[in-house]
């Protein structure tokens, strides 16, 4: 137990020590990191919408539900998902709607589809630097899988549950970057590495400096100890050193003649 007490108390001497390289360290990779999220880092904005995909009425029986049908079409939704990011869909999207000005490999860098578990609402979302221009390609991409889908597979009740407001009476705010996240990941990251540095250093050093660094390392007591003496010290000892000499009888400089 006392070698384990022993050990921290080493780890907070080393901390203690080199506690001004950590926190500069640390200071210096949050400044970064707040910079770049402000300044530097384009901002993202996210826009969204829902699409739903059924089996046409024929195929259903309308009066009963039938369970086996919805979880086929659950199990389809996984298909729409790939189906939305081929060029079956975003080749048509450039086609459709140029001033986008933007190339598929492009377009398919921005979308991202997922899906709620056991449901079969899928979410379309867009990132994009503008807000409006992510609003303007995620709708079309919606419209654009609801117009083309009947021909891929054979259903027709495709329902756009909601669309991206162009024109939100709020102002989104962007989702990246994300000045807090990136702040705490900056603080984290620096205060690792600067703990290891400090201890990577204080394992290199390997002086001894101390009464106790003899005793433990070579196990001989200290005899005597020469303690530095800064330069104003130094004058300092030396004038009262000279003060202080003995003075000698016949020295002629401390003879005064009287009148």
């Amino acid at each position: 137990m006392s070698s384990q007490e022993l050990d921290l108390r080493d780890y907070f001497r080393i901390v203690r020590k080199r506690l001004w390289l950590i926190a500069s360290i640390v200071v210096v990779a949050c400044i970064l990191a707040g910079v770049y999220s402000l300044y530097i880092k384009n901002p993202v904005y996210e826009a969204s919408t829902k699409i739903i995909v059924n089996q046409t009425p024929t195929q259903s029986t309308m009066a009963q539900l039938d369970l086996n049908q919805i979880n086929t079409n659950i199990q389809l939704i996984n298909t729409y998902k790939e189906i939305i990011k081929t060029p079956a869909i975003l080749d048509i999207v450039i086609q459709d709607y140029p001033e986008f000005n933007i190339t598929t490999e492009e377009l398919l860098k921005k979308v991202n589809v997922s899906s709620v578990n056991n449901t079969q609402v899928m979410t379309l979302v867009v990132r994009d630097n503008s807000y409006s221009q992510a609003a303007k390609i995620v709708n079309a991409i919606s419209q654009v899988f609801k117009q083309e889908i009947p021909s891929l597979f054979n259903v027709q009740n495709v329902s756009i549950l909601n669309e991206a407001k162009l024109d939100p009476p709020v102002a989104p705010g962007p989702v990246e970057p994300n000045v807090m996240l990136n702040l705490a990941i900056a603080f984290v990251v620096s205060l690792m590495i600067g703990l290891g540095i400090a201890f990577l250093l204080e394992y290199m050093d390997d002086t001894l400096k101390t009464e106790a660094d003899i005793e433990k390392y070579l196990g001989l007591p200290t005899i005597a100890m020469i303690t530095r003496v800064g330069q104003e010290e130094g004058k300092q000892t030396a004038s009262q050193a000279q003060t202080q000499q003995p003075r000698k009888a016949g020295e002629l400089e401390h003879v005064t003649a009287s009148k």
